[in-house]
Formats: structure tokens, sequence, C-alpha cells
């Protein structure tokens, strides 16, 4: 074996052993072309991995959107994402979206109630609001996914 075969069998070697890297889940996001607080948590989705499709719609659009896919008025927010056939509502972090990615429960999804201060998208400095993230469950009802302090 000569030196030139050595170096481009063993570069070959590191090639094949890199390991894949998984594709980026995929989010899409509908939301009102002027709030602000939707345009942070896409930004926000966008850091932690995720490729994010944004879709301006108007708000009739948006509410209907909701009914559709069993959003509630009680669990509504300003934006609705969808990803991997879940729905998100409002300013769920990323490490939610990814737990539930890998866990896969049987739910509808999970939502964030309100606009809690410190959420992601409602970043106000150092101020922050304890909230929860709820898994909204297939039957209408939600249970705790995760709290946030």
């Amino acid at each position: 074996m000569n030196r030139r075969h050595f170096i481009t069998t063993a570069l070959g070697a590191l090639i094949v052993a890199r390991p894949g890297r998984a594709a980026s889940p995929r989010i899409d996001v509908y939301k009102s072309p002027t709030c602000g607080c939707c345009s942070a948590w896409v930004e926000h989705m966008a850091r932690a991995g995720f490729a994010v499709d944004t879709r301006d719609v108007d708000q009739d659009t948006l509410y209907a959107l909701k009914a559709q896919t069993g959003i509630t008025p009680e669990l509504a927010s300003c934006h609705t994402a969808f990803v991997a056939g879940y729905v998100i509502e409002g300013h769920v972090p990323a490490s939610d979206v990814t737990r539930l990615l890998a866990e896969r429960p049987d739910a509808l999804g999970l939502a964030v109630l309100g606009m809690p201060i410190g959420s992601p998208g409602m970043e106000m400095g150092d101020e922050r609001e304890a909230f929860a993230t709820m898994l909204i469950l297939r039957g209408g009802g939600t249970d705790t996914f995760q709290r946030h302090l």
C-alpha cells in the first residue's frame, strides 16, 4: 500500500464514519403580519434548529384555522403552528416541542396560555413569569406538559 492509497482510504473511512445529521423538523407558522412577538417566537424556533415556514394571514383566517384544528378560545394565542402532525399554539418553548416530537404522545399538541412575560417571543429583559406548557388532549381537555419558572 502506498502513501496516497493510505491517505485516500483513511479519508474515505472518516467520511463514511461521520454520523449523518438528522433533517431539521419543519414547522409551519400562521400569524398576523404585524405581530412582533410572533416574529420573535419564529426566530426562537429557527435558532433552536427548526426549519420554519411562516405564513402571514388575516385574523379571520387565523381564527378559522384554530377552530378547525381543535384550539378552543381558552387555548388560543396569537399564532398557531404545525409540526409533524401536532398543533403548537402560542409561545411554546422549542425545548417543549422537541420533547413532544421525541415522546410522540397521542394528543393534538401543545399550548401556552396567554402571553407570559419571559416565554419565547415575550422576553422583557430579566423579567419572568411562571407559566406552563399544556398538552392538548384529543378529547378536548389539557394536561400540564412542562412547568417553566
